[in-house]
Order: C-alpha cells, then structure tokens, then sequence
C-alpha cells in the first residue's frame, strides 16, 4: 500500500498495511535516513493514518465517527481521475443511489436535510425483488471524509467510512487522482451474528466484491463530475 494524502486534522487513511508488520521508518531512527523521514502513524483496528501535515489544525489522533464494537470490517480501495470534493459530492447525493445502482437500492426516500447530516430511508435489495428495509444518516466527521450510518431497520449501528485521499506526488496529463478509501463496518444485534463474526475471513472478500461493485459506478459518477466542473471553468 501507499500512504496518500491527509485531512484537516493531517492525517490520511492508508490502506493495504494491514494490522501488523507495518512501521513509517523502521530501522531509521527519531532522525531518519537522508531524504527520508518517520511520519506519525495511527493504527485504528481497521485503517492505518499517516500524519504528512504537522502544521497548524494537527492532532494526535484522526478524527474518528463512532464505530460498534464487535463488527466485521472490509476495507476497499480505488483510484479515479478527479479531486476529493468530487468523491464526496458523490456520497452527498443520495438520489443517485436507485438510479445509478438499481441492483442494489430501491424505494429510496430523503427524510431529513440540514447542516449537520442527512437520513433516508431505503431498500437494500438481497436478491432480486427481495429487500432489506433500513434508514441511514449520512454527516461530515472531516471534509474530505463521509460517513453513512444505519440508524434503524436490520445492521442498525453498522458503519461505511468513505475518506477520499489526494494521490500526492502522482501527476497525469488527464487530472489529478483520489484514493477512495472505504472501511465497513457490519454490525447487528440478532443472535446469530456472533456466529457470522466467526466466519469473518470468510465474509470480507464478499464485502469487498459489494463495496468495489458499487464504486465503480460511483467512481464513473465522480470522474464526470470533475471532468464537467473544469471544463466549464475553463470556458468561464
């Protein structure tokens, strides 16, 4: 994996560590070795930060949203040809969702829009016309990081984090390039979900097909936007 890119806190999910074996300078020392610097790092249990901003707004730790304890986490990540306002103005349009992924959401109905965050309620489609009804709320812990919560129905206090990551020190001549970095977090309070965390190694690969599935629409979505937003400010 690669470190990529922080938020107004100065730090920058990074995927593809892995838990362990991961050290920013091993073997370098508080110094470092020439050109090369120790960064500060923060292992979450899920994703690895990596602090490249020390400057002011810098904190110890990312900022967090809350996360339910007992869960099963997959993490994905994928790269586009746009800037990170793109990604988010992707996960801040729920209408989008029953129109660019009707395979995966229907009756999808907005309740709550303010300042802080917005709720819907939707259908998660299983299998065909079969669909789990759930209500979930979307806010802004950070600007370049969103995060939708189940709030009620089926998986209530389950989480999908959404940190979209410049790729600094990475130029192309059609644009820049995000990392969307994405963990979730399945939860449920029914019995036999203990059972199902058991078979964790098992159910992350599935996940990641899902998540991955729906960002390649997404990712679509986001690249057209950022290609028609600077086309037009060229023009103006």
């Amino acid at each position: 994996g690669a470190a990529v890119g922080f938020g107004a806190d100065g730090f920058g999910a990074a995927d593809g560590f892995g838990a362990d074996g991961f050290g920013a300078a091993d073997g370098f020392g508080a110094g470092g070795y020439g050109a090369w610097r120790p960064l500060p790092v923060h292992d979450d249990g899920v994703l690895v930060w990596v602090q490249l901003d020390g400057g002011p707004g810098a904190t110890e730790r990312p900022t967090l949203a809350a996360r339910p304890s007992g869960g099963i986490d997959a993490v994905i990540t994928k790269i586009a040809r746009c800037e990170p306002e793109d990604v988010i103005a992707n996960r801040l349009d729920p209408w989008h969702g029953v129109h660019l992924h009707p395979y995966a959401f229907s009756k999808l109905r907005v309740t709550v829009v303010d300042d802080d965050a917005l709720e819907m309620d939707v259908t998660y489609r299983v299998a065909g016309r079969f669909g789990v009804p759930v209500t979930a709320r979307f806010h802004c812990p950070g600007p370049r990081t969103i995060v939708m919560t189940i709030i009620g129905g089926e998986g209530t206090g389950s989480v999908v984090e959404t940190h979209a990551t410049p790729v600094l020190g990475r130029t192309a001549p059609d644009g820049p390039r995000t990392a969307i970095i994405e963990a979730t977090i399945a939860a449920s309070d029914r019995t036999g979900f203990r059972f199902a965390a058991q078979a964790a190694p098992a159910i992350r690969p599935i996940m990641r097909i899902m998540a991955a599935r729906l960002w390649t629409d997404d990712a679509a979505y986001a690249e057209r936007r950022y290609a028609l937003r600077t086309a037009t400010a060229s023009v103006s």
